[in-house]
């Protein structure tokens, strides 16, 4: 399968029309219609559902749309990693992280470099462990920053000597926002808002998950204020994640016993860095040293 085939299917993808798509790419739309066919027989697959106004992608489709994606930006991130100049540091450093006030380490790294190095250019993207190590073993991130266990066959790590304190957002006029900390009781009987890699506060709380009232999950803690703005129950989150100073409809209380998280910074074994993506990193020990 070529690449540039690649580039065609993504683009009838992002147009929802065969003709929208060739159009954008400059060809006939025969043309384009026959490379998509010989790609549908080439994976003995078929991966449009075709109408009068738009196509629709099979399940395949949608899977090929996904892998289409992630091949094209690897290769991206390949071709301007060779391109680079051997006399000058620059370029991109991707980094997947757990949502965290950790993550101003990054800032502080990025920072001590722009004056020396002012084109290198960062992307993160946050995600919970699961997707923070796919990335990383896809080769679509250059480092991550995770809460939970580092296989070390497979990862080498750099602890960081910071922790995240866990507690309740919710409302102001919430009952429990009379109270300075949070017990697991308190929460026993609450609508609970969790995220979905709720280990260490599923323990915290001393009963199980079933026997709790949890209405929602999250992965954003951002969408999961919204929720807790809206009355649906109490979200536990990190501190510093969520303004809730001033005349804020939101509060937030740590819990008691005092619950605590440690990030851990995490590249692929024998992962060969650009030369941007090596002296983030060397700076980043620095920091955290």
């Amino acid at each position: 399968m070529e690449l540039r085939v690649l580039q065609y299917y993504l683009a009838v993808t992002r147009e929802q029309s065969i003709s929208g798509a060739a159009e954008s790419l400059h060809l006939s739309q025969p043309t384009l219609s026959r490379q998509l066919k010989d790609m549908e027989e080439e994976l003995g697959k078929q991966l449009f559902i075709r109408s009068n106004r738009r196509i629709t992608l099979t399940e395949e489709g949608m899977i090929l749309r996904k892998r289409a994606e992630e091949i094209l930006d690897l290769v991206g991130k390949t071709e301007r990693e060779i391109a680079a100049s051997d006399d000058v540091i620059e370029g991109d450093v991707y980094i997947g992280a757990a949502e965290t006030d950790i993550v101003r380490l990054f800032g502080k790294a990025a920072q001590e470099l722009q004056t020396q190095y002012p084109n290198i250019h960062y992307h993160i993207s946050s995600g919970n462990i699961e997707f923070v190590l796919e990335q990383l073993d896809k080769g679509l991130i250059d480092l991550g920053l995770i809460y939970g266990p580092v296989d070390p066959q497979k990862y080498e790590s750099r602890e960081i000597p910071l922790q995240d304190t866990w507690g309740v957002l919710m409302r102001t006029d919430s009952p429990l926002a009379q109270k300075q900390t949070i017990t697991p009781e308190d929460l026993w009987d609450k609508p609970l808002i969790l995220s979905r890699q709720a280990d260490p506060e599923v323990k915290w709380l001393k009963k199980d998950i079933a026997k709790l009232n949890v209405v929602a999950t999250y992965n954003l803690v951002y969408n999961a204020s919204l929720l807790v703005d809206e009355g649906l129950g109490y979200a536990l989150s990190f501190d510093k994640l969520i303004y809730t100073d001033g005349n804020c409809s939101l509060c937030f209380r740590p819990l008691s016993p005092k619950l605590e998280s440690t990030a851990t910074l995490v590249w692929k074994r024998y992962q060969v860095f650009s030369r941007a993506a090596s002296r983030f990193l060397l700076k980043m020990q620095e920091i955290v040293q």
